[in-house]
């Protein structure tokens, strides 16, 4: 049996929104998750304020790897590699995350990967189910994007089938807490307060399900505006809204539609798996309809705990390791924050670079840091 030591070691950094996540894996292995939210932060403008999330990475970012390192009992000399969240996301928030990996890829003399955080979030599943299966169908939910995936490699081709083309379902989630005034984020709050409800109550519609409509394409903006009309109508004649109800019903048209997509693109694909990740995996009510219609088509669910479900640097740790261990190419020092990097592109190499011509690890050169 191989050494585990032989495995990659590597330092993960993730700001793409209002956690500033720091993880540290040996090869499929998680040796820290360190996170400093700032959720709190938000919760009085009811979303998440970019400048806010920035300045709050700013005062964290150190610390958090301070911790990650202690937690996994490595010290940062001892890393083959340091991986950060180049895009997508909130541009502020992203550049503090790259410039401090830039920094400590430069001071330690360590290779520097850039990696889209989408393909972060379907690499993680590694650390908890083992290798992932090629070809991978993922379905990623969260508040910032939802999207069906498929991956014949998690390093180099990620291939887009289906997103969301509007409010993504984490979005909605949280403009409907609002509406029902639980606060923020809306996801956790809704979950809770759905399961003493009834699913079944209220007929909320199913956004593009109809069959003339895009096959794994989402949309919950219709969806969030009949619940919000629903609700008002209820306030104006003076009825009491029956919040466990609003919030069972409405859960249930998001993950009816979710799943049923992605069990179809399984279907479609010939592939017999399905990962799901991003912070609205963490809903119950999701997994659950997950794997009831998983066991019924005959498809293998892989879900990977909550905390890893939401962003976190073990994620971007984790698919910086799978590029070390298949030779992909490292950034360039003078690697940039893509807002919109798509998915696409599951890291950015260096300029030049072809992510297969790569025999080992290189070490970073000081002549391109402003490059």
């Amino acid at each position: 049996m191989a050494d585990s030591r032989d495995e990659p070691l590597v330092l993960g950094i993730e700001t793409s929104c209002d956690e500033t996540g720091v993880g540290v894996v040996r090869g499929t292995t998680l040796l820290a998750d360190a996170v400093a939210s700032s959720v709190d932060e938000h919760a009085r403008f009811g979303g998440v304020v970019p400048e806010v999330a920035s300045r709050a990475h700013l005062e964290a970012m150190v610390p958090t790897i301070q911790r990650a390192l202690k937690d996994a009992g490595v010290a940062a000399s001892d890393l083959d590699g340091i991986a950060v969240t180049a895009g997508p996301g909130l541009a502020g928030a992203l550049l503090v995350g790259v410039s401090a990996a830039k920094a400590y890829a430069y001071a330690l003399g360590k290779p520097l990967y850039g990696v889209n955080h989408l393909a972060s979030h379907i690499c993680v599943d590694q650390l908890e189910h083992g290798a992932l299966p090629e070809p991978t169908m993922a379905l990623l939910v969260s508040g910032g994007h939802s999207s069906l995936l498929l991956s014949t490699d998690i390093t180099s081709d990620v291939r887009p089938l289906g997103s969301t083309i509007d409010d993504a379902a984490g979005e909605a989630f949280d403009k409907i807490a609002r509406v029902l005034n639980l606060g923020f984020p809306g996801g956790p709050v809704i979950d809770r307060y759905a399961r003493e409800g009834d699913p079944a109550a209220i007929a909320f519609p199913r956004g593009l399900t109809g069959p003339r409509d895009a096959a794994y394409d989402f949309s919950f903006s219709g969806l969030k505006t009949s619940v919000a009309r629903w609700i008002e109508a209820k306030r104006a004649a003076g009825e009491d809204v029956p919040v466990r109800d609003v919030a069972a019903s409405f859960q249930e048209a998001v993950v009816d539609v979710l799943t049923r997509k992605a069990v179809r693109a399984c279907k479609d694909e010939g592939v017999d798996h399905l990962m799901i990740g991003g912070g609205v995996a963490a809903n119950t009510r999701l997994r659950a309809l997950a794997q009831e219609r998983c066991e019924r088509a005959g498809i293998r669910l892989r879900v990977p705990r909550p905390k890893l479900c939401t962003d976190n640097g073990a994620m971007v740790a984790a698919l910086g390791a799978e590029m070390v261990a298949r030779n992909r190419a490292p950034s360039d020092l003078g690697l940039s924050a893509d807002s919109s990097l798509p998915v696409t592109e599951p890291h950015v190499p260096g300029a030049g670079a072809h992510s297969h011509d790569h025999d080992h690890v290189h070490e970073v050169s000081k002549d391109n840091l402003y490059s």
